[in-house]
């Protein structure tokens, strides 16, 4: 039989509590009060110890599961999910009367690692993870692992960074050319290996992914340190040293906290914000995370700043990328070229050909994700323009921690994990 740990609340007296827990199919080690007053006189007896939190019962009593037996108002539905969030972070299953959410399953790792992981999609996984790779590869060698909707059948290897006539050609193929590895690849110059995954559960596990196989293949490179790039907000497998969470200011605050991410808050040992400003806005959601990290993990706030692989300055230029905002029509204009027109429309495609019809420029700025070849790129080309990849640098806002030093830190730390059990 299951040992349980059980949520319980002060909404139902506790003679009913005393008898559901009997009828539940675990071995109830504990309950813990969620909270609720109405029906508590006072002095109530469970039958098993009363813990002060889920992380001390859990501690302690070492479960098999934590099985919900609360109800609103004590627990809304977002406070259900933070707390099956608390209880997923430290590998137990939560269930209730119609639920049950499975903690992902990582596989161990036997070399230095860190994983970025994300709340969402195009939040700037890929630009932090290649800003992090860059920082790490000037002391040691570093091999990025990304796994991507669009990614290899079978784990690449990447050694050379592709040209964009290599990335044309692989369209042809059939292949998806801005594949996350091969952005990584170009615009940091490491060693990458490509691997893919489909589906996403809410926690973050994949329904299926060659990752596993891609780490295997990373660690028999040799590399001093391995970064893990997720995909969306699904989680690469693989039980990494160290994680960093990139989380966008441009993102509902109530999607970016709410539902299952304080579990990725749980799993964090750095945060960093992209897309941030410096007005209330972002300081309402530091605030937020704050109350969901663990103590002590630092939160960084960065913004996105694009730019071109090559000058462009005194040249006729069309910028594409996947968003739009002041802020990157602003860049775009400092490049000191004649700007024709600026998309952010790389994630849909019909958009997309629409203004391809009606720009007219010699070059052609692209960041490298969704159809930045397949149709950006091919329509360069057939009109005899030139195509410049476009990387997204990461800016610190003033007043904020030393990212790189923080980076640096994780590395040194995920390297100590992997001594102390040599």
């Amino acid at each position: 039989m299951r040992r349980a740990v059980v949520v319980i609340d002060g909404e139902h007296y506790a003679d009913v509590v005393r008898d559901a827990l009997a009828e539940l199919p675990f071995e109830v080690v504990a309950v813990v009060l969620a909270g609720g007053t109405e029906k508590l006189r006072g002095g109530e007896d469970y039958g098993v110890p009363c813990a002060v939190s889920l992380e001390s019962a859990l501690a302690e009593q070492e479960p098999d599961v934590v099985f919900d037996l609360s109800d609103e108002p004590v627990l809304s539905p977002p406070a259900r999910l933070a707390l099956a969030s608390r209880a997923l972070a430290l590998g137990v299953p939560y269930e209730g009367a119609d639920f049950r959410f499975e903690p992902p399953v990582f596989e161990p790792f036997e070399l230095p690692s860190l994983a970025v992981i994300g709340t969402g999609k195009r939040v700037g996984k890929t630009a932090l993870t290649g800003h992090i790779a860059r920082t790490l590869s000037r002391d040691r060698s570093v091999v990025v692992v990304a796994m991507g909707r669009g990614g290899p059948a079978e784990p690449e290897v990447v050694a050379t960074p592709p040209t964009v006539d290599d990335l044309v050609a692989l369209s042809r193929r059939g292949r998806h050319a801005a594949s996350d590895h091969l952005e990584t690849a170009i615009l940091c110059g490491v060693v990458t290996v490509g691997c893919r995954r489909a589906g996403g559960g809410l926690g973050g596990a994949t329904a299926t992914s060659n990752v596993v196989e891609g780490a295997r293949l990373a660690a028999g490179l040799g590399p001093d340190l391995v970064v893990f790039d997720g995909s969306g907000a699904a989680l690469p497998p693989v039980d990494a040293g160290r994680r960093v969470l990139v989380v966008s200011a441009r993102q509902a605050v109530h999607v970016s906290t709410g539902y299952l991410n304080p579990y990725r808050f749980r799993l964090a040992d750095l945060v960093v914000l992209t897309m941030a400003s410096s007005d209330s806005e972002t300081a309402v959601l530091r605030r937020e995370i704050e109350l969901l990290v663990r103590p002590g993990v630092p939160i960084v706030a960065t913004t996105l700043r694009p730019r071109p692989l090559t000058a462009v300055a005194g040249r006729r230029i069309a910028y594409f990328g996947t968003a739009e905002h002041a802020q990157i029509a602003e860049t775009v204009h400092g490049w000191g070229a004649e700007v024709a027109h600026i998309s952010g429309a790389l994630a849909d495609r019909a958009r997309l050909r629409d203004e391809l019809a009606r720009c007219d420029a010699d070059t052609y700025v692209v960041e490298l994700k969704a159809a930045a070849i397949d149709v950006v790129a091919e329509a360069a080309l057939e009109r005899g323009a030139e195509v410049v990849l476009a990387a997204n640098d990461i800016v610190l806002l003033p007043g904020e921690r030393d990212l790189d030093a923080e980076v640096r830190r994780l590395a040194d730390e995920a390297a100590a994990v992997v001594g102390a059990f040599a």
